[in-house]
């Protein structure tokens, strides 16, 4: 469906015929199963499909941010559990790049385009949209760091060679890049999350994992809210993507089904009631793609507005996703409430889109802000 989608970016036409072939019609299988191949996600690593942004010199493709989400797009209308792969790699790999020293960025980034696979952890037991409930710290120890604390609900830990961890450090804070097979690292998989079940979320544990001091990024010490931040803007406009592929999912399997769906002696497409339901998901895939666009213009042009248009993305096309998935089960009725199939999974991927990278809620508060001080007086 995203290659018929008018006035998409003909660039990485080739990585989206390799992700459509890769894919196939395994989306489903691999749902039920709670697992992808991990061959799969290393082979997409190794053709830079998993971090398209990073720059050639480090052996990514060095995509444009719109580019790079239709990318996106068109692997969230396939498998949404994929798409997480790409968006947890994508931050990693961003984090890296722009927090990073020279060697940092060379050597770390270079893994990610050769098929090494990283996750980020941020959220805590105690701690999540609360950045000063953060508990997770690193120790000096001569020429090391020792990393304590507790991360959940880690996108993409089960399969990931590196974790690129939030951390309090010293007065300030730091990522530190984490090898998953590192001593007093300890990963417990969640058990049947609701959506998005192949994408390898993990509970990770840290206890006293020592570490290189040359493995925290930058040399640590930034602002926590600004580290937070920078991960985060990439991560809401990834996801904001990923929900335009699962509209266009949505769009095409109920048009598809209305279309050879007979009631009454006529397709249901042809009963008002019904085609309600196609304006309105049209209606959303155009208005989700028109909002992700313009997160990435400002994403590419460095923006002072780049921060808001992600969290606007990301709000937006958020709740239309989830919208979209609720009509489309509508129009495919029981053809499209099994498990498995495409509707019903974006049905339970979509909720999850709600709640990931910024609850709707804490969107909601952002941009209300945003509003009272960037209106003109009252």
């Amino acid at each position: 469906m995203a290659e018929q989608v008018a006035g998409l970016a003909p660039e990485l036409a080739g990585e989206r015929a390799l992700v459509s072939e890769l894919v196939g019609d395994q989306a489903g299988p691999w749902d039920l199963a709670g697992e992808l191949p991990a061959g799969l996600l290393r082979k997409l690593g190794a053709h830079g499909v998993l971090c398209a942004e990073v720059p050639a010199a480090y052996g990514g493709l060095g995509a444009a941010s719109r580019p790079s989400g239709e990318l996106t797009a068109h692997a969230g209308s396939l498998c949404s559990s994929l798409r997480s792969i790409m968006t947890s790699q994508g931050m990693a790999a961003w984090t890296i790049q722009r927090l990073g020293d020279r060697e940092q960025r060379r050597r770390y980034l270079a893994d990610l385009t050769s098929g090494q696979l990283a996750a980020v952890a941020f959220s805590e037991p105690g701690a999540g949209s609360d950045l000063s409930a953060l508990q997770t710290r690193t120790s000096p120890a001569g020429d090391s760091v020792v990393l304590d604390g507790e991360k959940m609900w880690v996108t993409g830990a089960r399969y990931a060679d590196l974790l690129v961890v939030l951390a309090r450090h010293g007065d300030g804070a730091a990522f530190a890049v984490v090898p998953a097979s590192a001593p007093g690292v300890r990963l417990e998989p969640v058990a049947d999350p609701v959506g998005c079940r192949a994408a390898g979320h993990s509970h990770v544990r840290l206890d006293q994992v020592t570490l290189p001091a040359s493995s925290v990024l930058g040399g640590g010490g930034q602002s926590l809210p600004l580290l937070f931040t920078t991960a985060l803007s990439y991560g809401r406009i990834s996801v904001a993507w990923g929900c335009v592929g699962i509209i266009r999912a949505c769009l095409a399997a109920a048009v598809r089904h209305a279309r050879r769906r007979e009631q009454s002696g006529r397709p249901i497409a042809q009963h008002q009631l019904v085609a309600r339901h196609l304006a309105e998901l049209l209606t959303a895939e155009q208005v989700s793609t028109r909002v992700c666009e313009h997160a990435s213009r400002c994403w590419q042009d460095t923006s002072p507005d780049m921060v808001m248009a992600a969290v606007l993305a990301k709000h937006v096309s958020a709740g239309h996703a989830a919208r979209s998935a609720s009509t489309a089960v509508q129009v495919l009725a029981s053809a499209g409430a099994q498990d498995g199939h495409v509707v019903a999974r974006a049905y339970r991927d979509a909720k999850l889109m709600e709640i990931i990278e910024g609850s709707n809620e804490i969107c909601q508060l952002l941009l209300a802000q945003h509003a009272l001080t960037t209106a003109g007086p009252g």
